[in-house]
């Protein structure tokens, strides 16, 4: 039972840490705050909302989209969001071209200029997700990554980037939620205030 205790206790002083971590990082919240604005505008303009990751991050993309096709704080309009995360595409595209392509042949596939994709990865190193920015930048459409550690192979590829600190995946996945959740947040206020 102590050794427990003291796990959780570890677990739970170390979320808090890097949550003080990225409560102190001016930069990254003002980005934050960029990030929900040019959603939002997106939104406004007509674009839509895409969103991919890996595991956990596959599971935070689709949270994300289902918050602004469903309902987050408000009732309030179904906005037009995306998880690029179709099984049989996904199983189809890595059988043929490859497992780096599943997201950017959705890309391709449904992105426009004025979209957004927003792509999740704790170490930014992920082939797929490289390939998703690479095609979104192609079609001209707003992307958005939100990253841990050094940001990998994707600091420096999106118009926007959010490297949050953590040393863990996990540590980090939380912290992108976290993010996901102000960003919804965010794009209801700013495109529904009179409902906020």
């Amino acid at each position: 039972m102590a050794q427990s205790s003291a796990r959780l206790d570890r677990a739970l002083r170390t979320a808090r840490g890097v949550l003080d971590e990225l409560i102190a990082d001016q930069r990254t919240c003002e980005a934050v705050v960029r990030v929900g604005e040019a959603l939002g505008e997106a939104l406004s303009g007509g674009g839509k909302i895409l969103a991919c990751g890996n595991g956990g991050s596959a599971c935070d993309a689709m949270h994300f989209c289902e918050e602004l096709t469903g309902r987050f704080k408000s009732d309030r309009p179904a906005l037009p969001a995306m998880a690029l995360l179709d099984p049989t595409h996904i199983t189809c595209v890595a059988n043929d071209y490859g497992f780096e392509q599943v997201f950017s042949r959705m890309v391709e596939a449904h992105g426009r200029e004025g979209d957004c994709l927003v792509v999740l990865s704790t170490s930014g190193d992920s082939a797929n997700i490289v390939r998703a920015v690479e095609a979104g930048r192609a079609r001209a459409m707003t992307v958005v990554a939100l990253l841990g550690k050094t940001g990998g192979a994707c600091r420096g590829l999106a118009d926007h980037e959010l490297i949050v600190p953590g040393e863990t995946s996990d540590r980090i996945q939380e912290l992108h939620m976290l993010i996901l959740h102000i960003l919804v947040e965010l794009v209801e206020e700013q495109m529904f205030p009179e409902q906020c």
